[in-house]
């Protein structure tokens, strides 16, 4: 299916539909800055969002900034990482990232995905995630739910995510580019799940284009 008007006016109404049944849907990780929203998205991959705050809530507290997070020991930061997932493989990457953070951006967060994704750990998804949600720039941070809820809607045929992101931008008005994203994802987390959709519950079971629906009905 081509990007045709109609499929944008489809796309429009089934963001408008989720936006109704999802009104408390926002982002899930806790921060307060673009920088602690930065480390947290980081320590998300393959964890759940409620372990990676359950870390956070002492670990800003005892890193406030890059510079500390550069001075801890690696053995000392694996240590306030227990519980998160790949906590060898993070501990790395926020140290190098925070690093890069102090020697070329000054200590601040960079607001283009092009200086964000040179960051260690980062990819298009973190630094999209980080410029919607911290610092208010239009963007579409693809993950696990964005890659299944469209292909199952019939917006996409793939599980590229530089392809479905661009889609998704391509479909939707700029100005929807964030909330489109936030309730497609807890559509995807809370209703269109990988097992076990609840397609009787679904608020757009009419504009659902998946040929499996009937079978969760």
């Amino acid at each position: 299916m081509g990007l045709s008007a109609d499929l944008r006016k489809q796309t429009w109404e089934i963001v408008n539909k989720l936006d109704k049944a999802y009104p408390e849907a926002h982002q899930e990780l806790n921060f307060s800055t673009a920088f602690e929203l930065l480390i947290a998205t980081i320590l998300a991959a393959q964890c759940t969002d409620v372990k990676v705050n359950e870390v956070t809530k002492n670990l800003f507290k005892k890193y406030p900034n890059p510079a500390a997070y550069v001075r801890a020991s690696e053995d000392e930061l694996r240590s306030d990482l227990a519980g998160i997932t790949f906590t060898g493989n993070k501990t790395k990457y926020i140290k190098n990232c925070c690093a890069m953070l102090v020697s070329d951006f000054g200590g601040q967060v960079p607001n283009t995905v092009e200086e964000l994704v040179k960051l260690q750990g980062v990819g298009r998804k973190t630094a999209n995630i980080v410029l919607a949600n911290a610092m208010g720039i239009p963007a579409i941070g693809v993950d696990t739910h964005t890659i299944r809820v469209p292909n199952r809607l019939g917006w996409v045929n793939t599980k590229n995510t530089d392809k479905i992101e661009q889609t998704l931008c391509d479909l939707l008005p700029e100005e929807k580019w964030h909330r489109g994203n936030i309730v497609i994802q807890w559509h995807g987390r809370y209703t269109c799940k990988a097992k076990k959709p609840k397609c009787g519950e679904c608020a757009i079971f009419d504009l659902c284009n998946w040929e499996d629906k009937g079978l969760y009905s």
